[in-house]
């Protein structure tokens, strides 16, 4: 890892040793990641290894899920630029300010004021002006005011994808998720075409679990 300075060295590294020799080839995507300074989103304690190939523990318990799930992810969801995208589970903003490059507004469900105020300040910094933040709400409920959705991204696992979130997918789009139980998790994409959802498994994957998602909540598919 380089120093503590030399972000802007890690973010290439983290492309060229962690995304493209695992298929990551959206150049969009590619060029949003190389240019969202992710340490920006972590503790300054853990700011050194923002760009490690793993999953990130943040003080409240939540997660920074790895770089590469989360650019498997988005590039399965094929987002587009005239596409609104719903992120659930990313209390760091993260997520968001990456899909902010691709789409034409990312909604993203934080779960308290608190973080709202933190996130807010950060992506209207880096640009990010097409970020709506929503602040509280169970995140296994989507936001269906808003819905539908061209696109829905899960940053957490769950053992199955709620009812409540597939119906918030609009004609020809797409949900990303981790589907996972103690012992497997895979990336699954849903595809709504037709009126009916389907599913499609794409790459063995383990993230934590969906923060603040019971597991009664949860609906399998």
């Amino acid at each position: 890892m380089p120093g503590s300075t030399d972000y802007a060295r890690a973010r290439i590294n983290m492309v060229e040793n962690q995304l493209r020799p695992n298929r990551i080839e959206d150049r969009t995507l590619i060029e949003a990641m190389l240019d969202v300074p992710r340490e920006r989103f972590v503790p300054k304690a853990l700011a050194g290894v923002a760009y490690a190939d793993e999953d990130l523990r943040l003080p409240d318990g939540r997660y920074l899920i790895e770089p590469l799930v989360l650019a498997r992810l988005i590039q399965s969801a094929r987002v587009g630029h005239e596409d609104v995208v719903l992120v659930l589970g990313c209390a760091t903003g993260y997520a968001a300010a990456v899909l902010a490059r691709l789409a034409a507004t990312v909604i993203l469900l934080v779960p308290d004021e608190a973080s709202a105020t933190r996130v807010e300040p950060l992506l209207d910094e880096l640009g990010a002006d097409n970020v709506v933040v929503v602040a509280g709400g169970d995140p296994s409920a989507g936001h269906p005011d808003q819905a539908p959705f061209d696109v829905i991204l899960l940053t957490g696992s769950l053992d199955a994808v709620p009812s409540a979130l597939l119906e918030q997918v609009g004609e020809g789009g797409r949900l990303v998720a981790v589907v996972a139980n103690e012992r497997v998790g895979r990336g699954v994409l849903f595809t709504r075409l037709h009126g009916v959802i389907g599913q499609r498994t794409l790459f063995d994957a383990q993230i934590p679990r969906l923060a603040g998602v019971t597991r009664e909540a949860e609906f399998a598919f």
